[in-house]
């Protein structure tokens, strides 16, 4: 019988790993950490010396129960239809170091927005394949499919990431998504709109989710003209109302966190190519209580 100590150490090698992938499938920090505890649960009870594979028997278990949510009535039930992924500290976070450009894109808050227009066998597919570097074989057998199944719901999430937006390419520069972000501050805090019509493309886009606790605009605004006047607006306040701006790397890229009285109430993420394409505002206070508070 194992030691009750080995069975937590080796569960806790594995735990970033797993809670990297249930994140990447589920888009929510709280969801999968509760996924991660429930693989722990069983894990614990199954009996060990028939599994010849630690790590793929816990992969499988936690991508499973993963999907299961996904797939669950209540799930959709709770969660409002604009709903935004739930950013997450990427730079020294939970979630460990990001060590390919194919880890940081399928991180990455774009990706994340446009996962949620894939049925889940595609999204497990696809983050498996494309974040982790399994291959067809070992996901078939992970998910109980074929290789050729598995080839073909990776094409089919390609396509419609792809579809999804026309302009994601090789992820942007990290220093060019910072000057244009710093950029974007100091023009919306100042209600400059030409230099805000600088920063932004044409066909720009914002999101904002308040997950019904915080008002925000309840559809996206689209256009430089709409954007840049929103933006400009939220950027007045009252000269007694004292909040700090944060530069963090949220999901694998340089964003912002707004906080007031050191707590966070808000967190700003972009998606850039040449100027600033899509901005996702995070006002849901349970979405940011996993941020880094300020001084």
């Amino acid at each position: 019988m194992e030691a009750p100590g080995t069975v937590i150490a080796e569960f806790q090698s594995q735990r970033p790993r797993l809670l990297a992938i249930a994140y990447r499938l589920l888009g929510s920090m709280a969801d999968a950490e509760d996924i991660v505890q429930d693989a722990f649960v069983r894990w614990q009870r199954v009996d060990r010396t028939v599994i010849d594979s630690p790590a793929a028997w816990l992969t499988r278990v936690t991508t499973n129960l993963a999907l299961n949510l996904l797939d669950s009535a209540e799930r959709r039930h709770r969660e409002p239809a604009a709903a935004l992924p739930e950013p997450v500290v990427t730079e020294g976070g939970p979630l460990g170091p990001l060590e390919s450009v194919a880890a940081r894109e399928s991180i990455s808050f774009g990706v994340l927005v446009l996962m949620e227009r894939l049925p889940s066998a595609e999204r497990a597919v696809f983050v498996l394949h494309q974040a982790f570097g399994y291959s067809h074989r070992e996901i078939a057998e992970l998910l109980g499919s074929t290789e050729e199944a598995s080839r073909q719901r990776l094409r089919r999430a390609r396509g419609r990431l792809r579809d999804g937006d026309g302009r994601r390419s090789e992820p942007a520069d990290p220093e060019h998504v910072r000057r244009l972000s710093e950029s974007f501050l100091r023009a919306a805090q100042a209600g400059d709109m030409e230099q805000l019509h600088l920063v932004l493309s044409a066909d720009v886009t914002s999101i904002a989710d308040g997950g019904g606790a915080v008002g925000t605009a309840r559809f996206p605004i689209v256009g430089v003209d709409k954007v840049a006047r929103y933006w400009a607006g939220l950027g007045r306040r009252p000269e007694s109302v004292v909040v700090v701006f944060m530069p963090v790397e949220l999901n694998g890229t340089p964003a912002l966190i707004v906080s007031m009285d050191g707590a966070p109430i808000a967190a700003v993420l972009f998606a850039v190519t040449d100027r600033i394409d899509s901005i996702w505002l995070i006002v849901d206070p349970e979405k940011l209580r996993r941020l880094p508070a300020t001084a």
